[in-house]
């Protein structure tokens, strides 16, 4: 079989049959002609399927070692057509580090309509084993977490769904196949915001859906094309030409993410910082066995933990941009409690360690040494 780098250059893609272009075209299409009533070749109507997108799902479905594959107009969109599987009664288990985006859709879109979310610490595998009633019916992993860096240990998740019969989701956006596949472990579905490192260069937003499993792809094949979160082929193109580099990407995300994770540990203004490749991270055993690098999130506290502290440092970088989103090709700061998890109610933000100095790092693929000097000068002007 084709390895990695290999895959995200060629999966799914031919040159075109009419005049050999190397790169997929653009199918700017709303429509299909059709020979004869009802005979047409797979494609009637674009919301159903374009032939752009169905090359960037197979290139996907490749990468993550999958059957099948399923873009989305954004990663919530994925998200949602996942709750889509479940009936009112039925529960899900989450992390309780969960992204804000899905935490706010859960708990003030999907509880109305009677479906029951439990926020779960998933280091506590007695804790996942408690939650579990006959209402269960699926398990939500992000690993590592948005953006706290929680490690879950997605094969001992994977078991304990598998023995009550859930169906076990993992968000995979922050490590991306490149460092983690879940389905190899036994996942049933493996998600992503195609709008990170997928595509790379913050110019698309998207989601994606891979799985190994006939029944489940069917059945998201057709709320996709029912509820019509599809994205454009303009998208589908920028992300398949983003995916391949993804492989010499997230090298450079792991090792620029290495340098500044060191320095910012060695910076006597840093109080907590979280990043999986340390020794003494939660789970760093766990990180290691099922990641094949450690990636370019990092998040960490201020020793003074003040708000305005933070925020001095996050207005006074110059090479990182204070903005949301992540795993773009130049390098971002945010400010969780503001920013990306703003959603969600301060009590449990802090329950999780979200503080009010909380600072969360994509690192970008520019050279380390002008990441490291970049945050050495804002560090100065605090205090």
């Amino acid at each position: 079989t084709m390895k990695f780098g290999t895959k995200a250059i060629h999966a799914g893609q031919e040159p075109d049959p009419t005049t050999g272009a190397i790169m997929t075209p653009i199918y700017q299409t709303s429509t299909y002609v059709q020979a004869a009533p009802g005979q047409h070749k797979g494609y009637a109507y674009a919301r159903g399927k374009n032939p752009t997108r169905v090359a960037l799902e197979e290139c996907l479905a490749s990468l993550e070692n999958a059957k099948h594959g399923l873009c989305f107009s954004s990663g919530m969109g994925a998200a949602d057509a996942i709750i889509k599987l479940l009936v009112p009664g039925d529960e899900v288990i989450a992390t309780d580090d969960l992204y804000g985006g899905s935490y706010r859709m859960f708990t003030k879109v999907f509880a109305k309509y009677g479906i029951v979310f439990h926020f779960v610490d998933m280091h506590d595998f007695d804790a996942i084993a408690q939650t579990i009633n006959d209402k269960t019916k699926m398990i939500w992993v992000e690993t590592p977490t948005n953006p706290m860096m929680k490690i879950i240990d997605i094969e001992a998740v994977v078991g304990i769904a598998k023995k009550h019969n859930l169906i076990s989701v993992i968000d995979n956006t922050f490590a991306s196949p490149y460092l983690q596949n879940p389905l190899d472990m036994g996942a049933d579905i493996v998600m992503h915001s195609a709008t990170k490192y997928l595509n790379g260069h913050s110019d698309v937003v998207m989601g994606a859906l891979c799985t190994n499993h006939d029944g489940l792809y069917e059945q998201l094949a057709f709320i996709a094309n029912s509820c019509g979160a599809t994205p454009g082929p303009q998208d589908s193109f920028l992300v398949l030409r983003g995916l391949k580099t993804l492989h010499v990407r997230m090298d450079r995300h792991c090792s620029n993410g290495r340098a500044v994770a060191h320095f910012l540990k060695n910076h006597p203004k840093v109080g907590h910082i979280y990043w999986p490749g340390f020794e003494e991270h939660p789970n760093h055993a766990v990180a290691k066995k099922q990641m094949r690098d450690f990636g370019g999130m990092i998040s960490f506290s201020l020793k003074t933990d003040s708000f305005e502290d933070a925020s001095t440092l996050a207005c006074n970088t110059k090479v990182f941009s204070l903005a949301e989103s992540l795993g773009g090709v130049e390098s971002l700061i945010g400010h969780p409690a503001s920013m990306t998890h703003a959603s969600i109610p301060k009590e449990e933000r802090i329950k999780t360690g979200i503080t009010d100095s909380l600072l969360r790092l994509s690192v970008g693929i520019e050279d380390e040494s002008d990441l490291i000097e970049d945050l050495r000068q804002a560090l100065d002007k605090i205090g």
